[in-house]
Protein backbone atom coordinates (compact mmCIF):
# COMPACT_ATOMS: atom_id res chain seq x y z
CA UNK A 1 0.00 0.00 0.00
CA UNK A 2 0.94 3.38 -0.68
CA UNK A 3 -0.36 5.73 2.22
CA UNK A 4 0.17 9.96 1.81
CA UNK A 5 2.47 11.56 4.32
CA UNK A 6 0.89 14.80 6.30
CA UNK A 7 2.59 17.90 6.93
CA UNK A 8 4.81 18.94 4.63
CA UNK A 9 4.45 22.04 2.04
CA UNK A 10 2.01 21.63 -0.61
CA UNK A 11 4.62 22.00 -3.10
CA UNK A 12 6.26 18.36 -1.55
CA UNK A 13 4.45 15.07 -2.30
CA UNK A 14 5.48 12.95 0.04
CA UNK A 15 4.53 8.87 0.32
CA UNK A 16 5.34 5.98 2.39
CA UNK A 17 5.41 2.08 0.98
CA UNK A 18 4.18 -0.70 3.04
CA UNK A 19 3.34 -4.17 2.93
CA UNK A 20 3.08 -5.10 -1.39
CA UNK A 21 2.41 -1.93 -3.54
CA UNK A 22 0.15 -2.74 -6.25
CA UNK A 23 -0.98 -0.84 -9.36
CA UNK A 24 -4.20 -0.31 -7.47
CA UNK A 25 -2.71 1.63 -4.95
CA UNK A 26 -0.55 4.13 -7.72
CA UNK A 27 -3.88 4.71 -8.87
CA UNK A 28 -5.74 5.47 -6.43
CA UNK A 29 -2.98 7.09 -4.04
CA UNK A 30 -0.34 8.51 -6.01
CA UNK A 31 -1.07 9.34 -9.75
CA UNK A 32 -4.12 11.54 -8.21
CA UNK A 33 -2.06 13.41 -6.03
CA UNK A 34 1.30 13.94 -8.30
CA UNK A 35 -1.58 15.33 -10.90
CA UNK A 36 -3.00 17.77 -8.57
CA UNK A 37 -0.23 19.23 -6.81
CA UNK A 38 1.08 19.70 -10.47
CA UNK A 39 -1.94 21.72 -11.69
CA UNK A 40 -0.87 24.30 -9.07
CA UNK A 41 2.98 24.21 -9.43
CA UNK A 42 5.73 23.86 -11.67
CA UNK A 43 8.06 22.28 -10.11
CA UNK A 44 7.03 19.78 -7.30
CA UNK A 45 9.58 17.76 -4.96
CA UNK A 46 8.94 14.03 -3.77
CA UNK A 47 9.79 11.98 -1.12
CA UNK A 48 9.05 8.17 -1.09
CA UNK A 49 10.06 5.91 2.31
CA UNK A 50 9.54 1.82 2.47
CA UNK A 51 8.70 0.90 6.06
CA UNK A 52 10.23 -1.70 7.97
CA UNK A 53 7.71 -3.72 6.37
CA UNK A 54 7.78 -2.98 2.69
CA UNK A 55 7.16 -6.44 0.84
CA UNK A 56 8.26 -5.20 -2.95
CA UNK A 57 6.49 -4.05 -6.11
CA UNK A 58 3.98 -6.03 -8.34
CA UNK A 59 5.49 -5.44 -11.99
CA UNK A 60 2.54 -3.69 -12.66
CA UNK A 61 3.33 -0.83 -10.20
CA UNK A 62 7.23 -0.80 -11.13
CA UNK A 63 5.58 0.20 -14.60
CA UNK A 64 3.07 2.94 -13.17
CA UNK A 65 6.25 4.40 -10.95
CA UNK A 66 8.44 4.59 -14.54
CA UNK A 67 5.80 6.33 -16.08
CA UNK A 68 4.50 8.99 -13.85
CA UNK A 69 8.30 9.74 -13.25
CA UNK A 70 8.95 9.87 -16.97
CA UNK A 71 5.65 11.32 -18.08
CA UNK A 72 7.10 14.90 -16.05
CA UNK A 73 10.43 14.37 -15.53
CA UNK A 74 11.03 17.81 -16.11
CA UNK A 75 8.50 19.04 -13.23
CA UNK A 76 10.89 16.78 -10.79
CA UNK A 77 12.75 19.66 -8.51
CA UNK A 78 14.14 16.60 -6.35
CA UNK A 79 13.95 13.62 -5.01
CA UNK A 80 14.63 11.87 -1.69
CA UNK A 81 14.62 8.18 -1.37
CA UNK A 82 14.57 6.80 1.68
CA UNK A 83 15.32 3.08 1.68
CA UNK A 84 17.09 0.16 2.94
CA UNK A 85 16.44 -1.93 0.14
CA UNK A 86 19.41 -2.45 -2.12
CA UNK A 87 17.73 -3.26 -5.48
CA UNK A 88 15.65 0.13 -5.07
CA UNK A 89 19.18 2.03 -3.98
CA UNK A 90 21.00 0.71 -6.97
CA UNK A 91 17.94 1.29 -9.42
CA UNK A 92 17.99 4.92 -8.01
CA UNK A 93 21.85 5.20 -8.34
CA UNK A 94 21.66 3.72 -12.16
CA UNK A 95 19.05 6.18 -13.30
CA UNK A 96 19.62 9.13 -11.40
CA UNK A 97 21.66 10.62 -13.56
CA UNK A 98 18.37 10.95 -15.88
CA UNK A 99 16.48 13.28 -13.11
CA UNK A 100 17.20 16.72 -13.78
CA UNK A 101 16.31 17.77 -10.55
CA UNK A 102 18.23 17.10 -7.71
CA UNK A 103 17.95 13.61 -6.62
CA UNK A 104 19.25 11.96 -3.19
CA UNK A 105 19.24 8.06 -1.36
CA UNK A 106 18.85 8.10 1.93
CA UNK A 107 19.15 5.17 4.54
CA UNK A 108 16.07 4.98 6.91
CA UNK A 109 17.91 5.30 9.49
CA UNK A 110 18.38 9.13 7.92
CA UNK A 111 14.67 10.14 7.59
CA UNK A 112 14.56 12.96 9.46
CA UNK A 113 17.62 14.26 7.44
CA UNK A 114 15.81 13.30 4.24
CA UNK A 115 12.74 15.11 5.30
CA UNK A 116 14.55 18.23 6.25
CA UNK A 117 16.57 18.27 3.09
CA UNK A 118 13.40 17.48 0.71
CA UNK A 119 12.10 20.94 2.46
CA UNK A 120 14.59 23.13 2.40
CA UNK A 121 14.68 25.90 0.70
CA UNK A 122 17.98 26.24 -1.32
Amino acid sequence: MIERLPGFPDNVLAFVCRGRVTKADYDAVLVPAVLNVLRTHDKVRLYYETAADFDGLDPSAIWEDFKVGMEHLTRWERVAVVTDIDWITSTMRFFGFLMPGMMKLFPTSEAAQARAWIIAVN
